[in-house]
């Protein structure tokens, strides 16, 4: 098979193409555009298509183009700081719930950094468990004692044979601070979940090689970030957060100061760009050099994601997904890209079924 990537990402494409060949049921009908949308590739930029204008047809040639996608977001939205190589895990309450044991805990997510919004659930049995790092607001609602409901992945994965680690939004937006920041928040949260995935893989009880991250809405768009820039992740489901930049939809709202507009020398209002309130930040620099999102989710390749697509994320949302596919096809791989459909923002539990079997079959929980 056609394929020559990172010692990371071949062990990654082991531990996945067994169960990439066929798809369930459930999803198989997900990973193919419809006919009206095949081949249809939009106004974005082909991600094979090197600075220099010469085009990617190998994979020797797509390894290269990869460290030049990655070289670009990061000088745009700032360097990460050094990998934490073994974060600190405190466990602050620990108790039994149904088949598997919810620990309230305290995290290093960044270097000097701590959190106490986190919850690592861990199922009965010896294990290794395939895992799933839950990112959202708030990380209760991942194991289902916050507010919002149909947002609980963290516990029905566990039910389902997971370890999983519900995480809430770092304790600090801005890294080191905001008067300092040199890094966009949505690569810093990036950098977070790349840290609590380390503090999965060095668990005895977690195969390494067989964790992914799930997130809805502005969880979706960190899941995206984290899966996109951390090519260790083995796979990413991603629940309608807008998955290219779109100023004709408010909550695709990339531009604002907490995701890529941050711009210490200027301000704005919170809202759609408009003249009188116009782009700041990287967010202005990649929309004018015709930069988009659809170049993150090449970084996937061969990795499989799922995009769990509802309000923002509809039917039109294959044209830059066929990007990817075209990667995959470059490297030799089918049934890597996935988009559900619902009408609505919010998850369902049609939806949340799907994201459940992806990882089922992705990671090959037992």
């Amino acid at each position: 098979m056609r394929i020559l990537l990172s010692l990371a990402a071949w062990l990654l494409f082991l531990t996945t193409v067994e169960s990439a060949e066929s798809l369930p049921k459930l999803l198989a009908p997900h990973f193919a555009p419809p006919a009206e949308y095949a081949n249809q590739l939009g106004d974005y930029k082909s991600p094979l298509r090197f600075a220099d204008g010469t085009e990617a047809k190998s994979a020797t040639d797509w390894n290269r183009k990869r460290q030049e996608i990655l070289k670009t977001w990061h000088d745009l939205m700032g360097p990460w700081p050094a990998r934490i190589e073994k974060p600190k895990v405190e466990i602050l309450k620990s108790e039994k719930d149904g088949n598997y044991t919810r620990n309230h805990i305290r995290i290093e997510v960044a270097p000097d950094r701590m959190s106490e919004d986190a919850y690592l659930l861990v199922p009965e049995g010896k294990g290794p468990f395939p895992a799933v790092v839950v990112v959202f607001y708030d990380a209760a609602t991942g194991i289902g004692l916050g507010k919002k409901t149909m947002r609980d992945f963290a516990v029905q994965l566990a039910r389902r044979g997971f370890v999983t680690l519900s995480l809430g939004s770092a304790p600090e937006t801005y890294y080191p601070s905001k008067e300092k920041c040199k890094l966009q928040p949505l690569s810093f949260h990036a950098y977070v979940a790349g840290n609590c995935r380390t503090a999965l893989a060095n668990r005895p009880d977690v195969d390494a090689k067989r964790i992914g991250i799930v997130g809805h809405s502005y969880g979706g768009k960190w899941a995206m970030f984290a899966s996109c820039l951390d090519e260790q992740f083995a796979c990413a489901a991603w629940s309608d957060p807008g998955i290219v930049f779109d100023e004709k939809r408010s909550n695709v709202n990339y531009w604002e100061p907490w995701y890529v507009g941050f711009d210490p020398e200027a301000t704005r209002k919170r809202g759609i760009p408009t003249d009188t309130n116009p782009r700041t930040g990287p967010y202005k620099t990649m929309m004018e050099k015709g930069r988009d999102l659809h170049e993150l989710h090449a970084l996937m390749a061969p990795r499989p994601f799922l995009v769990s697509g509802g309000s923002e994320d509809l039917a039109e949302r294959w044209k830059p997904l066929n990007h990817s596919i075209a990667v995959n096809k470059l490297l030799g791989f089918d049934n890597r890209v996935g988009l559900t459909l619902r009408p609505k923002h919010d998850p369902t539990e049609e939806s949340n079924e799907q994201i459940y079997v992806f990882f089922e079959n992705f990671l090959r929980a037992k």
